[in-house]
């Protein structure tokens, strides 16, 4: 992609900028960060394709970094979903790294804030800190420990690696200034005591870095050049700045050399931090520990349900990799937070499947239709492209038979206004079979239509006499004596108001939860569904995009999920 071909945004343009002032020496290196407590989600899909596709613009390189510094919340689990979810969006990193691959480097960048005396151990409790914080207004109270020597300093931190002290007992905090009009600058923590297992360094470490301070090193170590964060961050620009200048890894290799020990040196940088805003939809929550409320009070099916906003879900729901990233790539970057309507990520579902999806038929609510005026033995097959706009996709046979299923509202005994599909003594067309009229209705003993019996003008399929001849509706069919049974799950928004987290109501946002969100019935498909793989997309005609389920779709038992369905039904609401 050439400069000119891509969408400008303005981190683009400090990137463009920065190449143009030989800053970095024209290299571009990004991260795409994520902490391994949760699965990823559509607001973490943004992310991944600014960092990636700006390294893949550039020629440049992205890592995937696992921010694993909180053993107690993170999971291996995690850690294969998210490496999973950043390849089915269609990238690959350049290095895979854990945060906990620098902890002695961290460790060292440490002991060199402490012998600087740019930092000191404290033992207030965390209650304790919170209360000498301070306020927006007022400015904190220095911590009594704050005047420790670098020398008791060094030795308390290092009887902390080694386990001495309890969980709690004592913080390793930065000195910089507690009466700061930016809190974050408040002698923030950067070590705190954690005896947990960490899943990636086992039992090795008793002390855990804080983010803040993990993140900005990790960042230069890496050689990250651009390093771009949510807008929540930008408050913690001066920090992330400040410890960079304190430690100058750029020109200090002691601080660097368990890297290089460990095989993973490169060349350090000055990275620069860059805001944007996060990426917001309606109809949805994109909190990691709602999301985990929702799986673990079992409110959906998993991290992966197709309700789930996560990528783990809207892959299983069969949204295309590529819709997400046009998607991200139309709602551009910018500085100001908003909500997208869940409406245009489905339009961008809607425009890749319409051109890629090939089409089948599926009757998802059966109601018989028998063609009087064909035998009983009645069995032919009938072409069908495979799709309208692309020839490429070829066609495929369909059988026909005496009898069908065609939809339940096809079909009317009283026709509301502007119907246009079968009633009584009317007529409608068969896809490519031809004409058939209604001439009897067959009922069950409760009165309910068990069949409609109808004849067929043979001389109004496609290539013959009557082909032309017209009639108001066209309705689609499945032959019952070839039709393949499935489950077929439809799919709809999971909550039932645009903004869930919302409480001015009274209610949370597991009280607005869609009781239809999940509905599954028992549909009859033409048989060459049953050779659908898993993952792949259809169009049922006149229904919808559909998948086969990724786990559970099968030759012998077909499951589909519905992807969208063919029109946006939230805008007539």
């Amino acid at each position: 992609m050439t400069d000119a071909a891509a969408p400008n945004n303005f981190i683009r343009q400090i990137i463009l900028n920065d190449r143009a002032a030989g800053k970095n020496d024209g290299r571009v290196a990004t991260r795409f960060p994520p902490e391994p407590n949760g699965y990823l989600h559509l607001g973490h899909a943004k992310s991944i394709c600014l960092n990636f596709g700006l390294a893949r613009e550039f020629a440049g390189n992205c890592d995937l970094r696992f921010d694993d510094t909180n053993p107690a919340k993170e999971e291996q689990e995690y850690v294969d979903a998210i490496k999973s979810d950043v390849n089915w969006l269609g990238f690959e990193w350049n290095n895979l790294r854990h945060t906990s691959d620098y902890f002695e480097v961290l460790y060292l960048c440490a002991e060199k804030l402490i012998r600087d005396g740019k930092a000191f151990v404290c033992d207030l409790s965390a209650d304790e800190v919170r209360a000498t914080r301070g306020t927006l207004t007022e400015p904190g109270q220095n911590s009594p420990y704050r005047g420790r020597s670098a020398e008791e300093n060094l030795d308390l931190f290092r009887r902390m690696r080694a386990g001495e002290f309890d969980d709690g007992a004592r913080t390793l905090r930065a000195k910089i200034d507690m009466a700061s009009g930016n809190i974050n600058m408040r002698d923030p923590t950067i070590y705190r005591i954690r005896k947990l297992t960490h899943q990636n360094t086992g039992d090795a470490w008793k002390i855990y870095p804080m983010y803040d301070y993990a993140h900005c090193v990790s960042d230069a170590v890496e050689g990250i050049t651009h390093s771009l964060c949510t807008l929540e961050f930008e408050d913690h620009r001066p920090l992330y700045d400040w410890f960079l200048d304190q430690l100058d890894v750029e020109n200090h290799a002691e601080l660097i050399e368990p890297m290089r020990r460990a095989g993973l040196a490169g060349t350090p940088s000055r990275p620069q931090q860059i805001e944007f805003a996060r990426g917001n939809l309606d109809y949805t929550v994109m909190s990691k520990r709602k999301l985990m409320a929702l799986v673990s009070e079992n409110l959906v099916d998993g991290w992966d349900d197709p309700r789930m906003p996560t990528l783990a879900g809207v892959r299983r729901r069969g949204f295309p990799p590529a819709a997400v990233r046009a998607f991200w790539e139309r709602a551009g970057v910018t500085k100001q937070n908003s909500v997208i309507e869940f409406s245009v990520l489905e339009g961008s579902v809607r425009e890749v499947l319409d051109a890629s999806a090939p089409r089948r038929m599926a009757v998802l609510d059966p109601l018989k239709l028998v063609i009087t005026n064909l035998d009983a033995a009645h069995d032919e097959t009938i072409e069908f492209a495979n799709h309208p706009k692309n020839a490429e996709l070829g066609s495929r046979r369909v059988p026909f038979s005496r009898e069908l299923w065609i939809e339940r509202d096809d079909f009317a005994e009283v026709p509301p206004k502007g119907f246009h599909r079968l009633v009584p003594n009317g007529e409608v067309r068969l896809r490519n079979a031809g004409i058939v009229r209604c001439e009897e209705i067959v009922r069950n003993d409760d009165g309910s239509i068990a069949e409609v019996r109808c004849t067929l003008d043979p001389t109004t399929r496609h290539g013959m006499p009557g082909a032309d001849r017209k009639v108001k509706g066209t309705i689609h069919w499945v032959s019952a004596g070839h039709a393949v049974a499935a489950e077929v799950r439809l799919y709809d928004r999971l909550f039932t108001v645009a903004d869930p987290d919302d409480t001015s109501d009274g209610k949370t946002y597991a009280e607005h939860l869609n009781a239809d969100s999940k509905r599954v019935v028992r549909a009859w498909l033409e048989p060459s569904l049953a050779d659908a793989t898993p993952e792949s997309n259809v169009q049922f005609e006149r229904l919808g995009y559909f998948v086969a389920d990724r786990y559970d779709h099968s030759r012998a038992t077909p499951v589909f999920n519905r992807t969208v369905t063919l029109r946006d039904s939230y805008a007539v609401r």
